[in-house]
């Protein structure tokens, strides 16, 4: 039987590992940036873009509970990796008032830039309370466009030889299916209707299926809608923050969309169709347990 001296000193070792755990997810882990480096094998990729790198970023929330100091220092580091294409998975700001606008442009300052294109979609967060403003998108828009990146709102773009789709978010006006929005954290559940007949859809259908195609869609969820046919490209996305907390071996306890399989990597979606989900620079409520944030940098190949 352990004695009184050596139970509370097995009490303060545990009170101690949590308390430190609890500082690490924090003030360290947050801020710990993780750079993560893998091939995009692309159908249809032309020999001169084999080898050339495409940046993802993904989820900054400038506003009040991100470090805007953390943003621009992670920028300019992700700037000193010279992609030759820059995209951006939306969710740019978390909106409380206009004065975000005013801190969105001083952090996009630093944005890095690709050598061959910059292009951008939105994410929930940039539509505003309730995710339902269009005005507040389209200053979102006003300040990424200005900070040098071409915003794609359910419109595509040939660009330096890629082409470029960027869909509307899932949980916005703009992805053409009403959804009443629940929570954050409990994925609405898709309303009556024909998805087909969506804006997303319509963009989608308009892809030249001949051609290297990379769709920029924040909310992986819209990849589980009917509307993808057999498109063969990468879909990057990005709002699950990889559920920011993830007990080892098991998985995130909690993730804002309604399939939970969609957590953060790579996942094989059919029809030779990659899904890529990037764990976010910001957050929501500043902690983050084995889910560091991430910059993720592509090695264009040729698929095989």
């Amino acid at each position: 039987m352990p004695t009184r001296r050596q139970f509370l000193a097995a009490g303060g070792a545990a009170l101690a590992g949590a308390v430190g755990t609890g500082l690490y997810a924090w003030q360290v882990e947050p801020h710990w940036v993780e750079i993560v480096r893998r091939p995009m094998p692309l159908p249809h990729l032309p020999t001169t873009l084999v080898g050339r790198t495409l940046l993802q970023l993904s989820d900054l929330h400038v506003g009040p509970r991100v470090d805007s100091s953390y943003l621009t220092r992670t920028l300019s580091r992700a700037a000193e990796l010279e992609p030759d294409f820059v995209v951006l998975t939306g969710d740019f700001i978390s909106y409380r008032s206009p004065a975000v606008y005013r801190e969105l442009r001083r952090v996009l300052a630093h944005l890095p830039r690709g050598r061959m294109s910059t292009v951008a979609a939105l994410g929930n967060h940039d539509f505003g309370p309730g995710w339902r403003s269009v005005s507040i998108a389209d200053q979102v828009t006003k300040i990424v466009i200005d900070a040098g990146a071409e915003v794609l709102r359910n419109e595509r773009r040939m660009l330096s030889g890629i082409q470029f789709a960027g869909l509307g978010d899932y949980w916005s006006p703009e992805f053409g299916v009403a959804r009443p929005i629940r929570s954050l954290l409990s994925a609405p559940p898709s309303a009556p209707g024909a998805p087909e007949s969506s804006r997303a859809a319509a963009t989608l259908a308009s892809l030249d299926a001949t051609k290297p195609t990379v769709v920029l869609c924040h909310n992986p969820d819209a990849l589980d809608e009917p509307i993808w046919g057999n498109l063969a490209a990468w879909v990057l996305a990005g709002h699950t923050h990889g559920g920011q907390c993830k007990p080892p071996f098991l998985p995130p306890p909690i993730l804002p969309v309604r399939n939970k399989r969609y957590t953060a990597g790579a996942f094989d979606v059919g029809a030779r169709r990659t899904l890529y989900i990037n764990r976010g620079l910001g957050h929501l409520i500043q902690v983050r347990f084995n889910v560091r944030p991430e910059i993720t940098l592509f090695t264009l190949q040729a698929a095989a």
